[in-house]
């Protein structure tokens, strides 16, 4: 059976932590930043923790 390859997309936009969980940035940051306000800007700078399920899902593809 071939080993499985690391899904490199995967790899560059989620990073696991030390307790196993895993993190990401937001989106909605990019353009069209005029009509949000200054605390919705503010909370997309903080790094967003996944769900067990969807975490499970993306160690699988980081793992290989």
């Amino acid at each position: 059976m071939p080993k499985r390859k690391t899904n490199k997309s995967i790899k560059r936009r989620f990073k696991v932590t030390g307790s196993g969980k895993v993190r990401s940035n937001r989106s909605g940051k990019r353009h069209l930043l005029g009509g949000k306000r200054r605390k919705i800007k503010r909370n997309l700078r903080r790094p967003i923790i996944l769900v067990r399920g969807d975490a499970k899902h993306i160690k699988a593809l980081i793992a290989g």
